[in-house]
């Protein structure tokens, strides 16, 4: 396959979570929250990204935290627009005066419908792209992971992001069955949030939430049993409150979300051709998303599904460095807009 470079071209992993810009040559140079900071009276944006993020929970009145990107789609339009405007000028920022615009690869849920699709592909063009070609985030996530996608041979990925789980086999550079499920990071958090809230009386937020995730969350059964400290709202006195919760009971609670995560790979399995299914079983699942990064989650899948499971060496930035990648067959998308953004079988 004939490959054609664009040196000041982009790949963009835009994620319910975070957005992360590739640009050919140097790698990931924009990783950032996907969060904006709105003035409601004026309409005027405060903050972009992490100085954004930093105010959720702590803002006045005034002042509106927005995430507009909800399960790995748009659900904010405008506020996505001006976001990515934004990522795609910092990304950009050493460029010549004279350099066109560029083209942008960037990545959407496997699953997404072709209303949020065209969605993506307008925001983008209307941040400053010059052409947008959407790329299926477990092909993306499957590339970034140095699987062999372009070969007959079957790959299989589990890409657990913030609002989406994407789970894709892969063989002859196209999706031959594929599971999206809006059960992620983001579900993680709320149920860490939702458990003791019921357990304890205790309110905290989506920032603590997630930090008891990445200590002490695990999948599966716990062989330490750790202790962190969390500080919240008693919401029986309306005062702040600190407890201390043990590594076993954030398991209990994140018990459901990982069920829903394994149900989505034994599905997909089960759809998947026998050929390719022997490919898988000698290959093994390879992980990756932030949500790979949840202890013992490999095992876990391992035990459920029979077959081995590796996490790819750079997990939260596998789709944007796929992504990126991509750029290098950007003719072969421009030729099949729906190779690989869509299941070639059901």
């Amino acid at each position: 396959m004939g490959r054609i470079s664009f040196s000041q071209d982009l790949g963009i992993d835009l994620g319910t979570a975070n957005t992360l810009v590739f640009v050919k040559g140097k790698g990931v140079v924009v990783r950032e929250p996907s969060v904006v900071a709105k003035n409601i009276a004026t309409g005027d944006i405060e903050a972009v990204g992490s100085s954004a993020r930093n105010m959720i929970g702590r803002t006045p009145g005034n002042i509106s935290v927005i995430r507009p990107m909800k399960d790995g789609v748009i659900a904010d339009y405008d506020t996505t627009a001006v976001m990515m405007k934004y990522y795609i000028k910092k990304a950009m920022r050493k460029r010549s005066l004279f350099a066109r615009k560029p083209n942008v690869m960037i990545c959407v849920p496997s699953g997404i419908t072709m209303v949020e699709e065209r969605a993506v592909i307008d925001a983008t063009k209307q941040a400053g792209a010059k052409e947008a070609f959407p790329i299926a985030e477990p092909f993306a996530a499957a590339i970034g992971a140095g699987l062999p996608v372009w070969e007959p041979t079957g790959s299989m990925i589990v890409d657990i992001g913030g609002g989406t789980t994407e789970v894709a086999v892969i063989s002859l550079g196209g999706i031959v069955t594929s599971q999206s499920i809006r059960t992620a990071g983001d579900d993680m958090d709320e149920a860490i949030i939702q458990y003791i809230r019921k357990t304890y009386n205790l309110m905290i937020g989506e920032r603590s939430a997630e930090s008891i995730k990445m200590d002490i969350g695990t999948a599966g059964e716990v062989m330490e049993n750790e202790e962190v400290e969390i500080r919240g709202r008693d919401l029986l006195t309306g005062l702040p409150k600190t407890i201390s919760i043990t590594a076993k009971e954030i398991a209990a609670s994140l018990q459901d979300t990982v069920a829903e995560i394994i149900e989505a790979v034994k599905f997909t399995l089960e759809k998947t051709p026998p050929e390719l299914a022997a490919d898988i079983m000698d290959r093994g699942i390879v992980l990756s998303g932030g949500g790979a990064l949840l202890r013992n989650l490999d095992q876990v899948i391992s035990d459920e599904t029979k077959m081995p499971v590796f996490v790819t060496d750079d997990p939260l930035d596998s789709v944007a460095i796929g992504t990126g990648k991509s750029l290098e067959y950007i003719q072969h998308f421009r030729s099949h807009p729906n190779v690989s953004s869509r299941p070639t079988v059901d």
